[in-house]
């Protein structure tokens, strides 16, 4: 085994001629590569040490709230009181019990029960999600929490209920503010929030997640996602703007109490702990671990492999607690974040390297299909990067995973339509939002599953598209690493290669026999800054 070479950046491993595979995840397993020499390894930071005391700092948080009287002095007897918190697409993987959301409730509803407050709700902001499910609600509240609360008092947010939203007015960019209307009636929002990643909290809970398809319209379409510097870098994000500009309608008529949590990358206990070594860490048993839960992931059928794959739960640990006025918690938040997450970058690469994970934040307890895989890397990957991206323009982006064309039927509906009926039309994000958004969006059937079952709305896999523009408009070729469909390949615009070495090669044809190569170990998560 290799020793790791001297860098200035601790965090990138220039690859030699004697080092050990590289461990890349690919679907719901992993494998391994042997790189170049040459090539930049990117390593995500080691977990931060977690608060010693969780409530304690949770109820110092609530006490000495930021731009904002301490909780106990805005309840009164009789009040009503709306508590929502984000839904399942955070935190990835899901959180060991108990969740952060448990135990931030737990502590809230001692100081509500104590000041004589009984009306009060939770709603589980799900926007334009799927519903989550009465075992998913009752692993975020914890078993005490939900059994007070369900099935009258603890619900998801319905963004198709006629009665059951509210406009607050529109921005001075003409944008429409139309958030849930028991959390708009209320005499206080109590909003429990986790932070994995820039692009979340902050004036995207309240005027995100308790919206309505008119309201996200405004920000979740192909002109501003198509064009923003980076939904997860705030400062330059045109995306943030509008969510700040609704953020300032809502709070002139709701009074809002945030409370918002970051947690450390602690992604992969026990049998998986192999996953956060660097490679020259792995002993004799990390290597163990690797074949056996390898294997064993291969032997079983699809639905029971991706329900191994997540079975263990991630033992992240609570790094910080804020609550208060929005805009000044939500500060210390993204310094949180950054603490945690963010590494230096000297400039941009010609070729980047990325292994992708069935681990998304639209197929928890699903399939992660075409639409998502798209979504996942040219989307989030791509953008997971501040100031200028990993990859310069007309770059190649690599990516290791087994695409194939399955769709998960009660999550995804409208997906399977949009990939099988529209993408063969188009792939232009534009030509799709002006010909096909508003029939999916409007559409009776889609709705109905939405309110009724566990569907993404229908206009869901129209957004992910989206997402995912900015970073396919930028690349100048994506390349997926032994597919197992071509065609589904082919159908979103990706390139093919059977292997690594030759997806390499291709790549090497396209951007120049010297370019500069980086694999970018994720996850744990990775936020590259690179100078303006």
């Amino acid at each position: 085994m290799s020793t790791m070479k001297a860098n200035h950046n601790s965090n990138i491993h220039t690859v030699r001629k004697d080092d050990p595979p590289f461990l890349f995840h690919r679907g719901t397993g992993y494998t391994r590569h042997r790189l170049p020499v040459g090539t930049e390894v990117i390593y995500p930071n080691p977990p931060q040490e977690p608060v010693p005391d969780r409530r304690a700092a949770i109820e110092h948080a609530i006490d000495h709230p930021l731009g904002m009287e301490p909780l106990d002095a805005l309840l009164r007897r009789g009040m009503k009181v709306t508590i929502a918190f984000d839904d399942v697409s955070l935190p990835l993987p899901r959180m060991k019990s108990p969740d952060i959301r448990q135990s931030v409730m737990e502590v809230v509803l001692e100081r509500l029960d104590r000041a004589g407050v009984t009306d009060i709700e939770l709603i589980c902001a799900i926007c334009l999600h799927r519903r989550c499910t009465p075992a998913e609600l009752r692993h975020f509240v914890g078993p005490a929490i939900f059994r007070r609360f369900w099935p009258d008092h603890l619900r998801n947010h319905d963004a198709e209920d006629p009665r059951g939203n509210s406009h607050l007015g529109d921005t001075q960019h003409g944008e429409v503010v139309e958030i849930n209307r028991r959390a708009a009636e209320s005499d206080l929002l109590i909003y429990v929030n986790i932070n994995l990643v820039t692009m979340d909290g902050g004036h995207k809970s309240v005027p995100v997640g308790l919206a309505t398809y008119r309201c996200v319209r405004h920000h979740h379409n192909a002109q501003m996602l198509l064009h923003d510097s980076s939904y997860m870098d705030p400062p330059n994000s045109d995306f943030h703007r509008s969510c700040e500009r609704m953020g300032e309608v809502v709070a002139r008529t709701v009074k809002i109490f945030t409370i918002e949590t970051t947690l450390n990358g602690n992604l992969f206990p026990g049998a998986l702990s192999f996953l956060m070594k660097r490679e020259h860490e792995w002993g004799a048993l990390d290597s163990v671990k690797y074949h056996s839960s390898r294997i064993g992931l291969s032997l079983l059928p699809g639905a029971l492999r991706r329900k191994a794959y997540t079975a263990l739960p991630a033992p992240y640990g609570l790094t910080g607690v804020h609550a208060g006025r929005t805009d000044d918690v939500h500060g210390r938040t993204l310094t949180n974040v950054d603490r945690q997450y963010d590494v230096p970058i000297s400039a941009p690469y010609d070729i980047a390297l990325i292994g992708l994970p069935s681990i998304g934040p639209y197929n928890v307890n699903s399939i992660l299909n075409p639409i998502l895989v798209q979504c996942l890397s040219a989307g989030y990957f791509f953008n997971f990067y501040r100031n200028r991206p990993l990859v310069r323009r007309g770059g190649v982006m690599i990516i290791d995973y087994p695409l194939e064309s399955k769709f998960h039927m009660v999550h995804h509906p409208s997906y399977s339509d949009f990939y099988h009926n529209l993408l063969p039309q188009s792939r232009d994000p534009r030509e799709l939002e002006r010909r096909f958004e508003k029939s999916y969006a409007e559409n009776e059937r889609y709705i109905h599953l939405y309110r009724n079952s566990y569907a993404y709305h229908g206009v869901h896999p129209f957004y992910m598209w989206y997402w995912g523009a900015h970073g396919m408009a930028h690349l100048g070729k994506v390349i997926v690493v032994a597919p197992r469909e071509h065609d589904a390949a082919m159908l979103l615009g990706f390139d093919t290669a059977p292997s690594m070495d030759v997806a390499i090669g291709l790549a090497k044809e396209f951007v120049g026999a010297n370019a500069r190569t980086c694999y970018f170990h994720c996850p744990p998560l990775i936020m590259c800054r690179l100078p303006a």
